[in-house]
């Protein structure tokens, strides 16, 4: 009898055991890997100024940039920038490769459907360019054009978006770069007549290769908002990052650095 107890006794012990260990997992993937990782990776494109990109000593910087950077120091997590294939960003962050893509990234309804976004932080506008000679000023004059954009971009979406001008580009088509410094140079080449890119970049662009190069027309492809792209599963990360980010709003933080790199405050202070 006694021996019977003490097997019963075991046993309950074991399925104890066995239960706490199984809510402990629980709760752990109810919170998302990003939250327990001391150090995070973010994917980025090395080549988006002045949002992340390398300078004369191939460092990695740009206001995206310090802003992970000092979000992070406040959440004690040690900071990885990882440059990706920017038309394989969502798919990288579903691998695992990276735990976020913090980069301009805009915010937009078929990202939201593979990706779980932050409050946003900037506005933006998508905006066309040509040099300062081009006869080009509206969008009308964009017909039999060359019209250029970066791969996988939220840009290309924005021209998709009016396909009717599209079919009224040269050959029906937007000509698709790697990155948008790519587009630029041929733009600059003559043998792309626009480009449409994110207004942020572009001003940035322009400023640091001559003003009176180039010209933004007053049509542009529409406003959007970036914001931090995070795996949906990362629930208690992303209310982390989110909090990190108003505090830094709260406390001046991001008002400085958006000063350091485009000489004003332009960050969304709206909720």
């Amino acid at each position: 009898m006694k021996k019977n107890l003490l097997k019963v006794v075991a046993m309950l012990i074991a399925c104890l055991s066995i239960l706490f260990s199984l809510t402990g997992c629980g709760k752990a993937k109810d919170k998302g890997e990003a939250n327990l990782k001391d150090e995070v990776v973010i994917g980025m494109d090395d080549t988006f100024v002045p949002m992340g990109f390398r300078d004369d000593k191939g460092n990695i910087v740009g206001f995206d940039v310090d802003l992970a950077r000092e979000a992070f120091k406040r959440m004690n997590k040690k900071v990885k920038f990882q440059p990706i294939d920017w038309s394989m960003k969502e798919q990288e962050l579903k691998n695992k490769n990276i735990d976020m893509i913090w980069n301009g990234y805009s915010i937009n309804e078929k990202r939201k459907e593979q990706v779980a976004f932050t409050k946003a932080y900037l506005k933006n506008r998508q905006v066309i360019i040509t040099l300062s000679e081009s006869k080009i000023n509206s969008k009308e004059d964009l017909k039999n054009r060359v019209v250029a954009a970066q791969a996988e971009s939220s840009s290309l979406e924005a021209i998709n978006s009016e396909p009717e001008l599209v079919n009224q580009f040269k050959n029906g088509e937007v000509v698709l770069f790697d990155t948008n410094n790519d587009a630029l140079m041929d733009l600059e080449a003559g043998r792309t007549d626009a480009v449409v890119a994110d207004e942020i970049m572009i001003r940035y662009y322009i400023k640091s290769r001559g003003e009176n190069k180039y010209k933004i027309l007053k049509d542009d492809f529409g406003d959007e908002e970036y914001g931090i792209g995070i795996r949906k599963e990362d629930k208690e990360f992303l209310k982390e990052l989110n909090n990190t980010l108003d505090d830094m709003k709260k406390d001046g933080a991001m008002g400085e650095i958006s000063i350091k790199w485009f000489g004003e405050n332009i960050i969304n202070t709206e909720e």
